[in-house]
């Protein structure tokens, strides 16, 4: 029997609490709206991530101002600190950070496969060394719903593990069956926290790597559980494009249509593209923020790398489509001089254009999508972003 969250059943919550509407589809591409009680999020959907309760180099108004509906927060760091027991406090994550809007918030699951030196894995949970002092902590499936809830998530994501793609298989199948047993654990942990289950939603997470098969059992066991949305997982993690757009051929549609399908750690402007295309509604990925910290800008004739010498004398702005504060005010020698000499606000100024730019690409594929015409989007896109030089 399907498990449904008790919040859930409650008369009038769910507009509130949690809803997914379908406005339009074009091909395997949707575009609609997800209801929270913070507010509204536009799908397709870029979340920025505020892995620290800081999206980089970006107020919090400054983020919304470029379009982000929500933003993502990263429950390894923020355990470890300032701790969740202290951020709710404090008085939770969107106080502490100014930041009214969704959050959603990873499960921990990711960083401890990346601490695979440092971590001892159990049908338990994960016991590990912290990467700041040494210090040993333990994430079960319940501690991460316990986390997610004194951080204040308005998404939370059930725990699991996140192998590689190139493991064998038979380690694979493995670890998703048992990312699957910490998924029910999730439900049940974060049911038990019924007055932050009344506010918020839980997501599961597919796993399989390349394997169809084992995306499939993954999803109908998730299914059978029950969330409110969920996400393909154990992606973008060293397999290549094309070896990830050949699992998004087959695993969005294993999951419900009337759920949200959440691409976790995507990605490259035209992995976006082809990730919507396959019928993804939601990403997040640091790429945005952390190639403009290091002199890197995303625009609609494909990367521009400002520390180039090219760049020294060109007064023209970085993208002649873009409508960002950026791209109004300053010119791309000054942007390649204030990275030359290693200014902050260098780092600054290209976040900010990079999160516009990607706001503004998943703007454009959500007005192709309700146009009806994503493919000649999706055409005209890769032939101007991926015919550059």
């Amino acid at each position: 029997m399907t498990h449904r969250p008790r919040a859930a059943k409650r008369s009038g919550l769910m507009s509130t609490r949690f809803s997914f509407t379908l406005h339009a589809t074009d091909g395997k591409a949707r575009t609609g709206v997800i209801q929270m009680q913070r507010g509204e999020i536009r799908t397709p959907a870029f979340m920025p991530v505020g892995t620290a309760a800081t999206v980089k180099a970006m107020k919090p108004e400054d983020v919304r101002a470029s379009g982000a509906d929500i933003i993502l927060g990263n429950t390894y760091h923020l355990m470890l600190r300032p701790t969740a027991e202290r951020m709710a406090r404090l008085g939770g994550l969107h106080k502490f950070m100014n930041w009214d809007r969704p959050i959603l918030t990873d499960s921990g699951g990711y960083q401890v496969m990346s601490l695979s030196e440092l971590r001892k894995l159990t049908e338990q949970g994960v016991e590990f060394k912290s990467h700041l002092d040494g210090s040993r902590h333990m994430i079960t499936p319940e501690r991460s719903m316990e986390i997610q809830r004194l951080l204040g998530s308005d998404i939370v994501m059930a725990f699991d593990e996140c192998p590689r793609a190139d493991r064998p298989r038979d380690e694979i199948a493995a670890s998703m069956e048992l990312s699957m047993r910490w998924a029910r654990r999730s439900r049940d942990g974060f049911d038990s926290g019924e007055q932050h289950a009344m506010r918020a939603a839980l997501f599961g997470i597919q796993q399989g790597a390349l394997h169809e098969d084992l995306r499939r059992v993954s999803a109908e066991k998730l299914i059978d559980i029950g969330f409110d949305g969920y996400a393909v997982g154990g992606l973008a993690v060293g397999e290549g494009q094309e070896a990830m757009f050949g699992v998004l051929d087959y695993a969005p549609a294993m999951l419900p249509a009337n759920k949200p399908r959440y691409l976790m750690g995507v990605g490259k402007p035209d992995d976006l593209v082809g990730a919507v295309e396959r019928g993804i509604d939601m990403f997040d990925c640091v790429l945005p923020t952390r190639s403009g910290r290091n002199g890197q800008a995303f625009t609609w004739n494909g990367p521009v790398n400002l520390r180039n010498a090219k760049h020294a004398e060109d007064t023209g702005p970085l993208d002649e489509r873009c409508t960002c504060p950026v791209c109004a005010n300053y010119s791309r020698a000054y942007l390649h001089h204030l990275h030359k000499s290693g200014e902050i606000l260098g780092a600054m100024l290209v976040t900010e254009h990079n999160l516009y730019f990607y706001q503004a690409l998943m703007q454009a594929m959500r007005d192709a999508i309700a146009r009806g015409r994503f493919a000649a989007f999706a055409a005209d896109f890769r032939r101007d972003y991926l015919g550059s030089s």
